[in-house]
């Protein structure tokens, strides 16, 4: 009797020791389950969202020349503007009559400033991360040339280099300067005191810090001053270009303006346009491709 007793008693614990550990792999399953990183929900696509608000503007647009009568030397008809495009568009594109030569005079300039505007800034923003002294000798000195409005410096850097491409590649730097000077300034003294103890361990050299650490860390933030660079040089060579050149798209707006082409102005506007979206659009595809880490489990 004592010995089933005990078969019985034996036969109860092997059951609850296998209901247990059933719990225990449900448990271990449930928190798996939990701690797997969740996809990130996919968002409605930007170049959609783009597209919708173009099309809204587009029928805002019609809507306020056909029914609200706008007058067409305020707001011409997208019809007139089309055609003003177009016939900048469909030509010879060696003819300085049409868009391609302006053009590729205003993009040459600006990609030269911004190389030159984006070096600088990169050298000096190093500089003075690395040094405080080099800090307080250049940064009151890069704020006073940043508060200075840039219509007022223009009509010199005119008259200092001229009225060919030197001017416009000057104010492009200029404009293209500063950006990435702060940008890369911020980045490089942001990098966490940790990694600057790990270098230091491994008996890195003061450039091996640079190049290994400090570097990849403002590599972000060097890429967002690049992404506003980009932009403000094709505006420095723009404005300048206002003030007295021999051909770019700001000598078309003035010659459009000086004939009441209103349709011919916003022609070139558009082109500027998209110019400018497709350096942001360039420089964001880089910076996904460079600082690859920084993007991972984005959408």
């Amino acid at each position: 009797m004592s010995e089933a007793k005990l078969h019985l008693d034996q036969s109860m614990l092997d059951q609850a020791d296998e209901n247990l550990e059933l719990e225990d792999a449900g448990r271990t399953a449930g928190d798996a389950a939990e701690a797997k990183p969740k996809r990130p929900k996919a968002g409605v696509n930007g170049s959609i969202i783009a597209g919708i608000g173009a099309l809204v503007l587009f029928a805002l647009w019609v809507l306020s020349v056909r029914f609200l009568k706008v007058p067409p030397y305020i707001l011409p008809a997208p019809e007139a503007v089309l055609n003003a495009l177009w016939s900048g568009i469909a030509i010879n594109p060696t003819d300085p009559q049409g868009y391609y030569v302006p053009l590729w005079s205003t993009l040459s300039n600006a990609a030269i400033g911004f190389g030159i505007g984006t070096g600088l800034g990169l050298v000096l923003g190093s500089l003075m991360a690395e040094s405080r002294t080099v800090e307080k000798l250049l940064m009151p000195y890069a704020f006073a040339l940043q508060s200075l409005p840039k219509v007022a410096i223009a009509p010199l850097v005119v008259i200092w280099f001229g009225f060919g491409a030197g001017s416009k590649i000057a104010i492009a730097a200029l404009l293209a300067f500063f950006p990435v000077l702060i940008n890369s300034f911020t980045g490089l003294r942001s990098i966490e005191p940790e990694r600057l103890d790990l270098m230091r361990s491994l008996s890195a050299t003061r450039f091996e810090t640079y190049r290994i650490a400090k570097l990849p860390n403002a590599a972000p933030f060097i890429f967002a001053g690049l992404d506003m660079a980009v932009v403000y040089a094709l505006l420095g060579a723009i404005v300048a270009e206002f003030l007295g050149a021999q051909q770019g798209m700001g000598v078309v707006i003035t010659q459009a303006q000086a004939v009441s082409d209103v349709a011919g102005v916003f022609a070139a506007l558009i082109i500027l346009g998209v110019l400018g979206i497709t350096l942001h659009s360039s420089v964001r595809r880089l910076e996904r491709r460079v600082v690859h880490w920084a993007h991972r489990g984005k959408p």
